[in-house]
C-alpha cells in the first residue's frame, strides 16, 4: 500500500491558505460588494466582517482537524461525526458544484485578466476568455499530478506575486490619506440595508476569503498538524484580512464609488489611474493571484475526492496515487473533467451565489458535528481548541447567509441548487448502501489503475 507523504511545512501551510485565499475575489468582487451594499463605508464594514468570520470558521476548522487528523476538510467531519448520508451528499454537491465552481469562477477571472490588455476598447470575446481559462485548468491539473512539492513550489511563488500585487495597492492607498484624499470612505449614504442586499454582499465578499479551510483538505501531507494548522490559520486569514482591507480603502481613495461599480477589474482600473501607461502590471499580477489560487483549489479539490473514494463513497479508481509520484492523479484529472464541463455555461456572477449558498449550507452542519463533539466526546484528545460560543457564531451565521437571500427575495435557481443537493440520497440508496456495481465497472477500474500507473493508498494518520 501506498501512503501520501508529509511534504507541506508552516510555509507552505500558510501560501496555501493565502495563496488559496487571495484569488481572483479581491480584483474583482469589490465592486460588487459596493454596488450591492450601495455604500464605501457600509462596504467596508462587509469586508471586515467577511474577515472575522473566515476566521472563526478557520479556527474551528483547526480544532476539527487536530481532532479527526485525516484528509478530505468537510467531508471526513461530517463521515465521522453526522453519518454516512450526510457525508455523501456533501461528497456528491462538492464534486458536481462546489468545486468545479469555484474552480470555474477562478479560472475565467485569471482568464479575464489575461486577455483584458489586449482589447482595451471593449470586452473580449467569451469564447476566447474560455479557451484560456480552459487552458489554465489543465495546466495546473498536469503540474498537480506530476509533483505535489512542483504544486507546492507554485503555490508559494504566487502567493509571493500576489502579496507583492496587494501591497502596491495598499501603499498607494496610504500614500493618498497621507495627502489627505481620503475619497468616500467614511459615506453611509445609499446604504442598503434589507436582508438580500447584505447577504448578497457577504456571498461576494466571502468569495474573496473562500479557501480559508484549504488545509483541512491535505491533513494528512501536513507536518505537525497538531502546531501547523491553528498556526498556520492564525498567520493566513490576519494577513489576508488586514490586506483586503488596506486595498478597498485603496481602491475609494483612487476611484469614485461610480468609477468601482462600472469598472469590469478594478485593479485594472486602479492601475490605469495610478501607474498610466503601465497599467497593465495589475492584470497580470491579477492573473498570476487567480492562478494561484486555482491551483490551491485543484492541490485540495482533488483530495477530497480521494478520501471520498477510499471510504467508499466513489469509484476505488480515485483512492489510487500514481506509484511513483505518489500524486492522487485520477481524482485530480476527474475533478479537471468536471470543471471543465461546467466552465461551458458558466458565467461568474451565478458561480459566486451558487457557490456560496452550497458552501455555507454544508459548513453549518460541518460545524454542528463540532458542537456534537465538544458536547458528547469531551474525552477526545485536542491538541487545539477553541469556545463552544465560536462554532455557534458562525453557525448562525452561516444560517443567516443560506436563509436571508432566499426568504427576502425567493428565486428558482436556489430551489433548483437544493434539490441538486438532495437528489444525492438517489444515488447513494442503490450505489454505496446496497452496493450495485456492475462488473464493467470492476473492470473499468483496472484499466484504468493499469493505464495510469496507480495503486490503492492508505490513510497517513
Amino acid at each position: 500500500m501506498l501512503s501520501m507523504q508529509r511534504d507541506v511545512g508552516l510555509l507552505g501551510a500558510v501560501s496555501f491558505i493565502a495563496g488559496t485565499m487571495i484569488g481572483s475575489g479581491i480584483f474583482i468582487s469589490p465592486q460588487f460588494v459596493l454596488s450591492v451594499i450601495g455604500s464605501p463605508a457600509a462596504s467596508l464594514i462587509i469586508w471586515a466582517s467577511c474577515g472575522v468570520l473566515a476566521m472563526l470558521g478557520g479556527l474551528c476548522y483547526a480544532e476539527l482537524g487536530t481532532v479527526i487528523p485525516e484528509s478530505g476538510a468537510d467531508y471526513i467531519y461530517m463521515l465521522r461525526t453526522t453519518g454516512r448520508v450526510t457525508a455523501f451528499l456533501f461528497v456528491f454537491s462538492f464534486v458536481n458544484v462546489m468545486r468545479p465552481a469555484s474552480a470555474t469562477g477562478i479560472a475565467l477571472s485569471a482568464a479575464e485578466y489575461v486577455v483584458s490588455p489586449f482589447y482595451s476598447d471593449g470586452a473580449p470575446p467569451e469564447l476566447l476568455v474560455k479557451c484560456v481559462a480552459a487552458g489554465c485548468i489543465l495546466a495546473l491539473a498536469i503540474v498537480n499530478c506530476l509533483s505535489v512539492r512542483a504544486a507546492t513550489f507554485l503555490q508559494v511563488l504566487c502567493t509571493v506575486v500576489k502579496l507583492l500585487a496587494l501591497t502596491v495597492i495598499a501603499l498607494g492607498g496610504c500614500v493618498m490619506l497621507i495627502q489627505g484624499k481620503t475619497g468616500s470612505l467614511d459615506s453611509f449614504e445609499g446604504t442598503n440595508v434589507d436582508v438580500k442586499s447584505i447577504g448578497i454582499a457577504f456571498y461576494q465578499g466571502l468569495w474573496s476569503y473562500d479557501g480559508w479551510n484549504t488545509l483541512n483538505f491535505l491533513t494528512e501531507e501536513l507536518k505537525h498538524p497538531e502546531v501547523n494548522l491553528p498556526r498556520a490559520v492564525i498567520i493566513a486569514i490576519s494577513l489576508v484580512t488586514g490586506l483586503y482591507l488596506l486595498v478597498n480603502v485603496s481602491y475609494l481613495t483612487v476611484m469614485t464609488p461610480k468609477e468601482m461599480m462600472t469598472s469590469n477589474a478594478v485593479a485594472v482600473t486602479w492601475g490605469n489611474k495610478v501607474f498610466g501607461s503601465w497599467g497593465w502590471i495589475m492584470s497580470v499580477a491579477a492573473a498570476l493571484s487567480a492562478f494561484g489560487s486555482l491551483n490551491g483549489t485543484f492541490f485540495s479539490g482533488g483530495r477530497v475526492c480521494f478520501v471520498a473514494a477510499r471510504e467508499g463513497h466513489m469509484p476505488d479508481i480515485l483512492a489510487m496515487a500514481h506509484v511513483y509520484r505518489l500524486t492522487p492523479s485520477p481524482a485530480l484529472i476527474f475533478t479537471t473533467f468536471v470543471s471543465l464541463l461546467v466552465l461551458i455555461p458558466g458565467d461568474f456572477q451565478s458561480i459566486v451565489n451558487y457557490f456560496s449558498f452550497t458552501a455555507w449550507f454544508f459548513y453549518a452542519i460541518t460545524l454542528c458535528g463540532l458542537v456534537y463533539l465538544k458536547i458528547k466526546r469531551p474525552d477526545l484528545p485536542r491538541p487545539y481548541r477553541v469556545p463552544l460560543i465560536l462554532p455557534v457564531i458562525v453557525i448562525i451565521a452561516a444560517v443567516f447567509l443560506v436563509l436571508a437571500p432566499v426568504i427576502d427575495s425567493p428565486q428558482i435557481e436556489y430551489l433548483y441548487v437544493a434539490l441538486f443537493i438532495f437528489s444525492g440520497v438517489i444515488v447513494y440508496i442503490p450505489l454505496i448502501h446496497y452496493k450495485v456495481c456492475p462488473s464493467l465497472l470492476t473492470k473499468l477500474t483496472v484499466f484504468l489503475q493499469l493505464l495510469l500507473e496507480v495503486a490503492p493508498a492508505e490513510k497517513n494518520i
